[in-house]
């Protein structure tokens, strides 16, 4: 009796393994294709992200290098964003201020958001006395306009970089902390969560293995909203001149820089106005993306 050979299926990878990753890029483009606009911002940012990273590389006038021969010259091939009242190029400036925007507040973003997960998790998860302090300091901090808090800061520790950094992780992490520490009182509640508990894991553990993955959905759209609102902050500084110090370049203070000479060149007002504009809505509309693609995984 000849024997029945069966097909060799080793070679074919699992369908376990295929399932997740097509689900999930069925869902990004769910989520995405939903709203063309949401594309659309992510793009715009993308392209920011390059011109902060590569841009300066391929500028070719120095953005703090003064040529009085030049001064307030209109959009040309020569300088297609035209130069400002001490002849510099404002592409140059617009590129290299991309460089600085994203290093200060992707720094001061991502450690608002790094102490603040710490912060809403430990609270969240402990609960008692402790997440009682932290909260009602948390909500005197936030019962403060956040310019005023942040014009505060800088008073008393004087206008610098680290100032700046400082001032807007003081302002973002008790509103990350609260967000996190939300989706923390759900999640405890959960029957995985007592499974872990009555297993005697540490508490550590529970945190960062069995509840932080709930969490980081709800953070990462937290996170490109501070990012976003910490831009507008740093431009609002800027433009009062308690960012960063001239002659650096700086979006926020070129059109604080350009009130005097709108009439004349409303180039100079315009472009870094523009830049503002441009990457805080590409934000919002590419975090409407991230909020909408994370509810469709949630859901599923």
């Amino acid at each position: 009796m000849s024997s029945i050979s069966l097909p060799d299926h080793s070679v074919s990878p699992p369908i376990a393994q295929i399932k997740p990753s097509r689900r999930r890029w069925r869902a990004v483009r769910k989520a995405f294709g939903a709203s063309p606009l949401s594309t659309v911002g992510g793009i715009i940012f993308l392209l920011f992200v390059m011109l902060a990273v590569i841009g300066p590389l391929l500028t070719p006038y120095d953005p703090i290098a003064n040529s009085f021969a030049e001064r307030l010259h209109p959009p040309s091939t020569l300088h297609p964003f035209g130069t400002d009242n001490f002849g510099r190029d404002i592409l140059s400036r617009v590129i290299y201020g991309a460089r600085n925007m994203f290093i200060l507040t992707g720094a001061a973003s991502g450690l608002a958001v790094l102490i603040g997960l710490l912060i809403g998790l430990i609270i969240g998860y402990s609960g008692g006395l402790l997440d009682e302090v932290v909260m009602r300091i948390f909500d005197s901090l936030l019962a403060l306009p956040a310019f005023l808090l942040s014009l505060l800061l800088l008073g008393a520790l004087g206008p610098s970089r680290g100032t700046v950094l400082v001032a807007t992780v003081v302002l973002y992490v008790p509103i990350v902390s609260r967000v996190v520490r939300s989706v923390v009182l759900d999640v405890k509640t959960r029957a995985y969560i007592e499974a872990a508990q009555v297993q005697g894991e540490s508490r550590w553990r529970i945190m960062f293995r069995e509840i932080l993955p709930a969490v980081l959905p709800a953070l990462a759209v937290e996170g490109s909203l501070r990012f976003s609102y910490a831009i507008f902050l740093l431009a609002s500084l800027g433009f009062l001149g308690l960012g960063v110090a001239r002659p650096e370049p700086d979006w926020g203070l070129m059109v604080s820089e350009a009130r005097d000479w709108y009439a004349l060149a409303p180039w100079l007002m315009f472009y870094p106005a523009a830049a503002i504009v441009a990457l805080v809505v590409s934000i919002n509309l590419m975090t409407d993306g991230l909020s909408r693609l994370f509810q469709i995984d949630l859901a599923r």
